[in-house]
Order: C-alpha cells, then sequence, then structure tokens
C-alpha cells in the first residue's frame, strides 16, 4: 500500500503556504496535518523538535524541515509550468533576500509592541528597501523572474501578504503599484485559493 507524504501545516504561516503551493502544483496526493501553534502534538515534536511548520514526511518517512527544501521536492517531481528557471541562482538570491532581511524586519513591524527600540513606522521603512526591489523588477515584467510565475514569484508572495494584512489601508495607499497588481493576481488565483482552504 503505497503511503501517502504528511505534511504539518498551518494554515496562515507563510512558509506552510508556499510550502502548500509547490504541492498543489505538483499534483501532489498528500496528507494535511493542521498544527495548532499553542499546542503542538508529541509526534510532530518527535519528528522535528524544532517545532516550526512546515514538516514534510514523505513516502519513504524522510523528514523535511524546511519549506523550501519541501517546495523543490515537490517541482522535482512534477514541475508543469517550469516554475524552477535556468536561472535559479538569481532567483535564490531574492528569495534569501525576502527568508532573512524581509522576514526579520516583517516580524517587527508586525509585533512592534514587542520590540520597542523603534516606532512600528520605522519597521515598516526597513520593510520598504525590499518592497522597493520587488516593485522595480515588476515595472518591466509581470512577475519577478520573467513574464510568468516562477518559483521566486511563489516563495515570496506570502511574505508580501502578510506584510500587506499589518496594515491593509496603508499599503493600499501606498506607492507600490506594480506590486500591489502582482499581489492582487497572486491572491485572487484559484491555486491560493484552493491551498488556503479549511480542511
Amino acid at each position: 500500500m503505497l503511503v501517502r507524504p504528511r505534511l504539518y501545516t498551518y494554515r496562515r504561516c507563510p512558509f506552510a503556504i508556499r510550502s502548500r503551493l509547490a504541492l498543489y502544483q505538483a499534483k501532489i496526493d498528500y496528507e494535511s496535518i493542521e498544527i495548532s501553534l499553542k499546542d503542538k502534538p508529541s509526534d510532530f515534536l518527535a519528528l522535528s523538535p524544532k517545532g516550526t511548520v512546515p514538516v514534510l514526511v514523505d513516502n519513504n518517512g524522510i523528514v523535511i524541515e524546511e519549506s523550501l527544501e519541501i517546495m523543490f521536492w515537490a517541482l522535482d517531481k512534477y514541475d508543469p509550468d517550469h516554475w524552477i528557471l535556468n536561472d535559479n541562482n538569481f532567483s535564490q538570491e531574492l528569495i534569501n533576500e525576502n527568508d532573512f532581511n524581509f522576514k526579520k524586519n516583517l516580524d517587527q513591524y508586525k509585533y512592534a509592541d514587542r520590540f520597542p527600540e523603534h516606532s512600528k513606522e520605522y519597521y515598516r521603512s526597513q520593510c520598504e528597501v525590499f518592497l522597493n526591489l520587488l516593485n522595480e523588477k515588476l515595472k518591466s515584467k509581470n512577475y519577478l523572474m520573467a513574464e510568468r510565475i516562477s518559483l521566486a514569484d511563489v516563495a515570496i508572495f506570502p511574505f508580501i501578504r502578510q506584510f500587506y494584512l499589518v496594515d491593509e489601508e496603508w499599503f493600499l495607499n501606498s506607492k507600490y503599484q506594480e506590486l500591489k497588481k502582482w499581489l492582487q493576481s497572486l491572491l485572487e488565483s484559484q491555486m491560493f485559493k484552493d491551498v488556503m482552504k479549511k480542511n
């Protein structure tokens, strides 16, 4: 009997969202296990003591604990729209900037009361360095790396969504016209609606 992969996930976590998007794109049938971040089950912690989602257990019982690795695992199996580009090094640089610098600034912006060293506006201005970079990229094409969606778009999009949700009015009134159009198109995509459905 074929064992389905298991994905331990949290619906709103941007790292988990991008993993689910890649699994969806690769048409992989998997068991989705929603984790309560306040009450993590012991079997989950036994698999991944660091206790963060997503975590994938593949058909062979191998545990994959990083969202990007889950994305590559899925797309290596089936990548019908060629999300993984030939110039993937440039894509990886942009994703790294998102995952490390932007994510840190985003957390400080989102939870500004936990970081009283600076104001919420200051942390937002730090985030804007990355927003400017993305907006400039989108002035010459519809997506970040090409005229079609690719890995970088899918890997970064959930974090821009999270930034947008911190202060929707501010973002909608911001100068980032291209970024807003890009975000809206991904928010309205069927794949995003499908992966955000509650189990």
